[in-house]
């Protein structure tokens, strides 16, 4: 496959087949879940029936193997992203931050133990790395595992964790400092590892939800480990390659972040023209004004480069672009998509004037939901500090 950015037919039928869904399934309640703050259960489990968790992963373990792909999850990202930010970011988190670390590091009973039901939807897990004092330091990890008589004791805490505490979730897998490690020059750093924690398990909770500015259906909690006890086989991937690993894992997660944010914008665009060309001032509608019909023509502009960056990033990973090409591809997707969407969000609700400030228009939604896209997963900064090394930098 070429590194190119343009959708075959079959992405093209996908988006279709996932369109039709995320408009009978989603959009019509979308705005009830986020009065709410409900996360919607059995809209997971149809979207694991319909295939959506199991697009990177071989037919092995339940998923759709030749026939799908990243650019794939991507489009789908996009196309749930498109009716509720929630869902989509639940899609997203649950493949790149829940399925791909342990179909990328695990074992191959660590993997026939947890994959099938992730991949069918019936089951969700979460990525542990960020704590409170850590942000985007992901290296100041402060939790602890020591390994005592085969097992794993874990103590410390996490923080803004997605999939983490609904009632489907399964497991957690945290970094956590295993041990000391020196290099060269006797210098002394913390070892980092991988563990996975099952739901359940004693000494592991998920704390009460938080209470967000927006993505109100998402399922995000702080979590508490308290001389947590798991197997040592529970470990994932090698010891002391945690932070390698999960930094390699946020590379996709940021490209699939750019996928939800040109869904936003898609939106956006949709809502604005509509909205636009209904609605009567002045003597006619409201888009026949430069000050209107310039601004929207803007969130065309931001729509096509949005997704042009982030097919062609998605269309690196799946043709094995080499990873220092497309770590760069990936952040700079992530910051031109993630920004826009807030730009986009901005500019649709201004067109939508007082009605945009109104919780009864969905375009209040997207902007509440837009902001946490410049920050996840790496914020703007992070980006911009990964793109000034990769042109070889020095910035810090």
């Amino acid at each position: 496959m070429s590194t190119g950015y343009e959708l075959s037919r079959e992405h093209e039928d996908f988006r279709h087949s996932v369109r039709e869904f995320a408009d009978a399934e989603i959009t019509p309640h979308a705005g009830q879940w986020d009065r709410d703050h409900h996360f919607p259960v059995d809209v997971v489990r149809k979207m694991g029936g319909l295939g959506l968790f199991g697009l990177t992963t071989p037919e092995e373990y339940g998923g759709a193997g030749e026939d799908g792909d990243f650019t794939s999850l991507c489009v789908a990202i996009e196309e749930i992203g498109r009716a509720d930010q929630s869902m989509g970011i639940t899609l997203e988190a649950a493949v790149g931050l829940g399925i791909n670390p342990i179909l990328t590091y695990g074992t191959e009973e660590q993997k026939q133990a947890w994959l099938p039901d992730l991949v069918a939807g019936e089951r969700l897990a979460g990525f542990g790395l960020t704590e409170h004092a850590g942000g985007s330091d992901a290296g100041a990890t402060t939790t602890r595992a020591v390994l005592e008589d085969g097992e794993w004791v874990v103590d410390g805490a996490k923080q803004f964790i997605t999939n983490s505490g609904s009632e489907i979730t399964s497991l957690v897998t945290v970094t956590a400092r295993t041990g000391v490690v020196r290099n060269a020059a006797g210098e002394e750093r913390p070892e980092l590892s991988a563990i996975i924690i099952p739901a359940g398990t004693p000494g592991f909770t998920a704390e009460k939800a938080y209470d967000k500015l927006g993505w109100h259906a998402s399922d995000t909690h702080p979590l508490s480990l308290d001389g947590v006890r798991v197997p040592e086989a529970n470990l994932l991937g090698v010891r002391g390659r945690g932070y390698a690993q999960f930094l390699a894992t946020l590379d996709d997660g940021r490209v699939a972040i750019a996928a939800l944010a040109v869904g936003c914008i898609q939106a956006c665009l949709e809502m604005s023209v509509q909205y636009a060309g209904g609605r009567e001032a002045f003597g006619g509608p409201i888009g026949r004004k430069q000050g209107v019909a310039f601004q929207i023509a803007d969130l065309e502009v931001m729509l096509r480069a949005s997704r042009l960056l982030t097919y062609q990033a998605a269309a690196m990973k799946d043709a094995g672009a080499p990873v220092r090409e497309f770590k760069q591809a990936a952040a700079v997707a992530k910051l031109y998509a993630t920004e826009s969407a807030v730009t986009a969000t901005r500019i649709a609700t201004q067109v939508f004037g007082g009605y945009g400030f109104m919780e009864e228009y969905p375009v209040a939604r997207f902007y509440r939901d837009a902001k946490v896209l410049e920050i996840g997963e790496g914020t703007s900064e992070i980006q911009r500090m990964l793109i000034a090394r990769g042109l070889g930098l020095p910035v810090e």
